[in-house]
């Protein structure tokens, strides 16, 4: 009764075991580290995901947004960024806002991190996750871009689509619409919490660069 009443609740796999050793029985659901041979065809996957979205960025994150793992372009994207922020298990958003990753980078900067803080509000709402409400007190304390800095407003045909993210490369302004992937049919608990952040040319201009940049054999 419980495995059926939390999966029609769509209850995460990791708080559905909690509920069912609550309820005095064992979990279900198993759980291995994503470099276990169990999950060798999941990990090939990931990476044939990844790299099929050249030239384009794209990158895989665990439940705590820990980079696991980043194609060609997404890491020219990351290009310098303090060594510090990817040494380790580096985290996406932190490198996304932290002043010394990519936020002096980011053109919308003010609208992006917005965007960034609401999401991850929802994901510690629905999940009340600790290490995202320490993460997230951590992004809040940063410094906020001050008025007219950073702030180059979402062309009023985006608006009312999403919030992009619009980067200074070397090639010039990019702007780009993430989307993100799980695996659906995912019954282990690891898999479950894998997503991949998958970047898209928000315009034609985008589009070309890129695609420039992979005739040129070069990073962003």
């Amino acid at each position: 009764m419980l495995i059926q009443l939390t999966d029609r609740l769509a209850v995460p796999l990791r708080d559905r075991n909690v509920i069912l050793n609550a309820a005095g029985y064992a979990a279900h659901f198993p759980q291995h580290p994503l470099t276990a041979p169990e999950l060798q065809a999941a990990r090939e996957a990931i990476e044939r995901i990844l790299h099929g979205h050249l030239p384009h960025p794209a990158l895989a994150v665990d439940r705590h947004w820990t980079l696991l793992s980043a194609n060609m372009a997404a890491t020219a994207l990351m290009t310098g960024v303090a060594p510090h922020l990817l040494a380790g298990d580096a985290n996406v958003l932190r490198l996304s806002l932290h002043p010394e990753g990519l936020a002096p980078r980011i053109l919308n900067l003010e609208e992006w991190r917005n965007h960034v803080l609401d999401r991850l509000g929802h994901e510690i709402e629905r999940s009340a996750d600790p290490t995202l409400s320490i993460l997230m007190d951590e992004l809040s304390a940063y410094p906020v871009p001050k008025a007219g800095r950073h702030r180059r407003p979402t062309p009023k045909q985006h608006q009312d689509i999403a919030v992009p993210l619009r980067i200074q490369s070397d090639a010039g302004p990019l702007s780009f619409l993430s989307t993100t992937t799980v695996f659906g049919t995912a019954v282990d608990v690891t898999l479950s919490e894998v997503a991949i952040e998958a970047f898209f040319p928000m315009d034609a201009e985008t589009a070309r660069t890129m695609m420039n940049m992979r005739s040129l054999g070069a990073g962003i």
